[in-house]
């Protein structure tokens, strides 16, 4: 049974989970109606960062132009472009053993396409949530359920892998701005 967290809210990964190697972080949304002419497309990333929170290199944000990082650690299935349907709308997979020594944190992310010149924002977005699970086992370990309504906002913060010693942690981060993809980019260090 998964365990629900609240946005804050950390827990142990791997100590309760013996052997986990393999997951993926399922992001999933509905959008409220709203009169504008032009579909929903969120993206989700993921960024692996350095100790500092940082990127190393370009190569490090997984998104729809980059689906694999070059170490076969963090892929993406890719970009479901309307959001439509049941379930995870889209998912980021996890292969904890390869992830490489110098990277402490996996940081995932959603952004709204085109967001500024369609007018849209994370206002116009429910039901929004974050889920790890067990890919070996499809067993769900945890559930973020993204309640915090946003008004303005494009860019968001969903979640974190974090390593501590020998073990991976969760923290259910649910920080937006404003900025879009530019924005996330540039605050992991990258140029946009």
């Amino acid at each position: 049974m998964a365990i629900n967290l609240s946005k804050g809210q950390k827990i142990d990964l791997t100590k309760g989970n013996a052997g986990l190697k393999k997951l993926f972080v399922g992001l999933g949304w509905d959008t409220n109606k709203y009169d504008g002419g032009d579909d929903f497309d969120l993206d989700a990333s993921a960024f692996l960062l350095k100790a500092n929170g940082k990127a190393r290199e370009e190569g490090d944000f997984v998104f729809y132009r980059n689906l694999k990082h070059s170490s076969g650690s963090v892929w993406s299935d890719g970009d479901n472009r309307d959001g439509g349907g049941d379930g995870d709308d889209e998912v980021i997979h996890v292969d904890l053993s390869l992830v490489p020594e110098d990277i402490d944190k996996i940081d995932f992310t959603v952004t709204i396409d085109q967001a500024e010149a369609r007018k849209q924002n994370f206002g116009q977005v429910s039901n929004a949530y974050v889920r790890v699970v067990n890919e070996e086992t499809n067993s769900e370990l945890i559930r973020y359920d993204l309640a915090e309504e946003y008004s303005v906002e494009t860019a968001l913060i969903a979640a974190e892998l974090y390593r501590e010693g020998a073990e991976w942690k969760f923290n259910a981060i649910g920080n937006a701005f404003k900025g879009g993809l530019a924005g996330l980019v540039r605050n992991f260090g990258l140029d946009a």
